[in-house]
């Protein structure tokens, strides 16, 4: 589904939820953005969702976290099996990486690993995974944020569009 900002600011409150939802699955962040409606403009409306995503906190944050899968595992979610679907063609060592990976990766942080996937392969996931595992706490953090943010506007922007018809 596409639709212009107008329409996105138009959409009634339910409805724009459920589709932002879509997007990132903390239920706080889908209301903050729909309270700031109306944006008038695409560019407008990512700046808004992307600052949102980067503030989430505590079990806002978890509530967005857990909307994604382990890299590497297989999704019911559309938007993460075509981010992921180079890793689904990865030899058995690297999936094997991926899962050991992810398994350290969940105990040192206590959350997912989160990284933008789409447009990668399962060698640079493992090659990113493997960096991040050295981060501190805090710098971790940060780099997970920033992967929420970045996820969740790949997925808006799949969806919004500045114009009808457009594929901006």
């Amino acid at each position: 589904m596409q639709l212009t900002t107008a329409r996105f600011d138009a959409m009634p409150e339910d409805e724009a939820v459920a589709l932002l939802l879509d997007c990132c699955s903390s239920r706080t962040w889908a209301h903050s953005v729909v309270a700031a409606r109306p944006f008038g403009s695409r560019t407008v409306l990512l700046t808004t969702a992307a600052a949102a995503a980067e503030n989430l906190d505590g079990d806002d944050l978890a509530d967005a976290l857990a909307g994604h899968p382990r890299i590497g595992e297989r999704s019911e979610h559309a938007a993460s099996r075509r981010e992921q679907s180079a890793v689904t063609t990865a030899d058995a060592d690297i999936l094997d990486r991926l899962a050991a990976g992810n398994r350290e990766y969940e105990e040192r942080f206590g959350h997912v690993y989160l990284v933008r996937a789409a447009g990668r392969t399962a060698s640079e996931l493992l090659e990113i995974l493997e960096r991040r595992l050295g981060n501190d706490p805090e710098t971790e953090k940060a780099e997970m944020r920033a992967a929420l943010a970045e996820i969740t506007r790949l997925r808006l922007e799949r969806i919004v569009t500045e114009t009808a018809g457009s594929r901006a």
